[in-house]
């Protein structure tokens, strides 16, 4: 939730442009600012510095090293809430983002019908996992 004077600041992170620029499509109906970076560096860099609440990272970003790179930033901005986006959707790829801080897991192929749900419930403090993992 927003407070009177804050801006309403989503963090994307994303090395992919065609991807990052989708989402950020989608991102911009609901934030009044999209942040983009396109590496691990710049995200960290940013999610210190930013007024950002929640970040959407594709976890591709960190290559092999990506569950080590959400722990370490949940680590370093435990306020910031993270929307994991990812092309693999075994429940164990899901399972162990979370286990590494993230609040919501969301499957490449379904960011257009599940970002925006994820984004509603990470922000209302809920956990989000694509459907389709949990079957």
């Amino acid at each position: 939730m927003v407070t009177q004077g804050e801006t309403d600041c989503v963090l994307l992170a994303g090395r992919h442009h065609g991807l990052a620029d989708g989402i950020r499509g989608l991102l911009e109906t609901v934030f009044e600012v999209v942040v983009m970076v396109a590496d691990e560096k710049s995200l960290f860099e940013s999610a210190k510095r930013l007024p950002a609440n929640l970040a959407v990272l594709d976890v591709s970003l960190a290559g092999q090293g990506g569950f080590s790179m959400l722990r370490r930033l949940h680590e370093t901005v435990p306020a910031l809430k993270l929307i994991v986006i990812s092309a693999h959707d075994q429940h164990s790829v899901g399972q162990s983002a979370l286990d590494a801080g993230a609040d919501g897991f969301v499957l490449q192929w379904a960011i257009a019908t599940d970002l925006l749900p994820a984004v509603d419930a990470v922000r209302a403090g809920q956990r989000f996992v694509s459907p389709s993992v949990l079957t």
